[in-house]
């Protein structure tokens, strides 16, 4: 379970963040995982709870935001949503020249302090 390292990662920069900016106490922090980066959002919400134990984000919220992977199929000329990393097909027309937009890791995108 990579999940916890990558909760411990983040807890740490926002840690830093806290302490850059005089925080008191860090609230809510909004998080997304890519669609291809195999990261479980149910196990980063239970080892979230983990690492942020007696840090500035003791109690924190944390918002996750999982987009599609987002793809253009140069052969039927349409924007298509990608059902897993594992099958580069069209759902439209099956092929398989596809520019995907998807990202592999998991970023903050805010966070909230007090």
């Amino acid at each position: 379970m990579h999940e916890i390292t990558l909760c411990q990662n983040a807890v740490e920069i926002m840690q830093q963040f806290g302490q850059k900016n005089n925080a008191r106490k860090i609230t809510a922090v909004w998080m997304e995982i890519g669609a291809f980066s195999c990261v479980e959002p149910e196990a980063v919400q239970f080892c979230f709870e983990l690492a942020c134990r007696e840090t500035l984000a003791e109690g924190c919220a944390l918002y996750l935001d999982t987009p599609a992977a987002e793809s253009w199929c140069h052969t039927c000329q349409q924007h298509i949503t990608l059902l897993s990393p594992a099958v580069l097909l069209c759902p439209q027309c099956g092929g398989r020249n596809l520019r995907v937009v998807a990202d592999d890791g998991m970023k903050i995108k805010r966070i909230e302090i007090e």
